[in-house]
C-alpha cells in the first residue's frame, strides 16, 4: 500500500466522536465536501453510475468504480470511504478488491450483504440477500486479504431493505462484527428513523454503527450521536443538488436567450481556478 499523506478513515474515527461523510462521484465534488468541513467522503456507487448514465445495478466494473474513488482520493486530505457494493462477485473477487483498493490508497471500504448483481436499495424489486454464512465468509476473506492495519471494513446489512425484521438485522450484524468487520452499516428505506432506533436499542456496540439517513432526513446530528451512531453518510444529496441546479440553470439560459439571468447565482470562473489549484500548478513553470 502506498504511503499516505492524509489520515486514514480509522484515524479519523478514532480522533472524532462523530464522523460526517458526504457522497461524491468525482474529485471536484470531493474538494467541495472537504471545503465544507466534511470529515470524509463516500465514493457512492449510485452517484458514480448515475454520472455514467447507467443504473446502480452492478453494470459498471470494479475498475470503473475504483478509478472514480482513486481520483477523488488523490486530491483530498480527508479519507475516501469506497462503496464497493457486493464486492464485485465471489470471495476471490473480494480479495482482489481489497488488494486493488488498498494499492490505490483507499483506507475504508463498504460491502453490502446482497447477491451479485445487486440493485440499488431504493428500487422496489431485485433485492436479494446473501445467506449470513456466505457474507461472513466474504468478510473473513477481505480481512485476511488486507495488508495494512489501517484498512477499515464496513459491513452493510440490507435486511431492513428487503423487509426483514430488526431482529434479523441485529443477528446479521453481530455475526458480521464477530467475523472481523470494523463497523456495521444499518440501512433502511423507511420514512422515519424508528427502525434504526430499534436497531440501536438492541445493539451492544461491539463495533461502531454507520447510518445513511436518506429517507429520514430530519434526524439531527446531536440526536444521532446521543443514540449511539458513530458515522453518518449523506450519500446522494450532492448528486441530487447537482441535478436540480443544472436542470434549472440550463432551462433558464434557454428560456431567457442569454446567461445573464444565472450569472449572479453560479460560481465564477475564478472560483473554478481556485478549486483546480491553478496557481500552484503555475508555480511549477516559474
Amino acid at each position: 500500500m502506498q504511503r499516505l499523506t492524509y489520515p486514514s478513515f480509522r484515524t479519523v474515527l478514532e480522533e472524532r466522536a462523530f464522523v460526517r461523510v458526504a457522497g461524491v462521484n468525482h474529485a471536484l465534488g470531493g474538494l467541495l465536501a472537504e471545503e465544507a468541513g466534511c470529515d470524509a467522503v463516500w465514493s457512492s456507487s449510485l452517484e458514480v453510475s448515475a454520472c455514467r448514465g447507467v443504473p446502480d445495478a452492478s453494470i459498471l466494473t470494479m475498475s470503473e468504480y475504483l478509478e472514480a474513488a482513486a481520483n477523488i482520493q488523490k486530491v483530498l486530505q480527508i479519507p475516501v470511504v469506497a462503496d464497493c457494493d457486493t464486492g464485485y462477485g465471489g470471495t476471490m473477487n473480494v480479495a482482489h478488491m481489497m488488494h486493488e483498493y488498498e494499492a490505490a490508497g483507499i483506507t475504508a471500504v463498504c460491502l453490502e450483504d446482497k447477491r451479485f448483481p445487486k440493485m440499488n436499495s431504493f428500487v422496489g424489486t431485485g433485492q436479494h440477500l446473501l445467506d449470513t454464512g456466505e457474507f461472513t465468509t466474504k468478510i473473513s476473506v477481505a480481512k485476511r486479504a488486507q495488508t495494512s492495519p489501517e484498512t477499515f471494513f464496513i459491513a452493510r446489512t440490507e435486511a431492513l431493505i428487503v423487509g426483514q425484521p430488526v431482529a434479523e438485522a441485529l443477528e446479521r450484524c453481530r455475526a458480521y462484527a464477530d467475523s472481523g468487520a470494523d463497523a456495521v452499516l444499518i440501512h433502511s428505506k423507511a420514512k422515519t428513523r424508528d427502525q434504526i432506533m430499534a436497531f440501536l436499542d438492541g445493539w451492544d456496540f461491539r463495533v461502531p454503527v454507520v447510518v445513511v439517513p436518506t429517507t429520514y432526513p430530519d434526524w439531527q446530528i446531536d440526536d444521532m450521536r446521543a443514540a449511539g451512531v458513530s458515522v453518518v453518510i449523506y450519500a446522494n444529496q450532492g448528486l441530487r443538488a447537482t441535478v436540480a441546479a443544472l436542470r434549472d440553470t440550463y432551462a433558464a439560459i434557454l428560456r431567457h436567450g442569454d446567461s445573464t439571468v444565472v450569472e449572479g447565482s453560479i460560481a465564477s470562473v475564478r472560483d473554478i481556478f481556485d478549486l483546480q489549484r491553478l496557481a500552484e500548478w503555475q508555480k511549477l513553470e516559474a
